[in-house]
């Protein structure tokens, strides 16, 4: 009996542990877009090195395959490896695609 109250009650103070959280801030929302960005940018990071390496273990695997004289298969076509580049926040990388703004025209006079 002992061990049942204390289980139940054990459990009713876990339930109002359990509170919903308040609403994100902008100023938080941002820095979660901001962190998703940087880590897709180094998923794509991650997915050019791996390409990269793939192609020097292949370059490697058929020059010393030439060498001994075994025979291989034919390389199987696949994409170019794509640098991402440098990683740029998202308020440089919106800055740098919006169009500069045109000059006004001289007037003569």
């Amino acid at each position: 009996m002992k061990k049942t109250l204390l289980v139940v009650s054990a459990l009713a103070l876990s339930f109002s542990a359990v509170a919903k959280l308040p609403a994100l801030s902008d100023e938080a929302k941002a820095k979660a877009a901001e962190t998703a960005a940087k880590n897709a940018h180094g998923d794509k990071i991650a997915a050019y090195q791996l390409c990269k390496s793939r192609e020097k273990v292949a370059a490697h695997y058929y020059k010393t395959a030439k060498a001994t004289g075994a025979k291989t298969n034919a390389p199987i076509a696949t994409p170019a490896c794509v640098d991402p580049g440098v990683y740029k926040p998202a308020e440089q990388a919106a800055a740098a695609a919006a169009p500069a703004p045109a000059a006004a025209p001289a007037k003569k006079g």
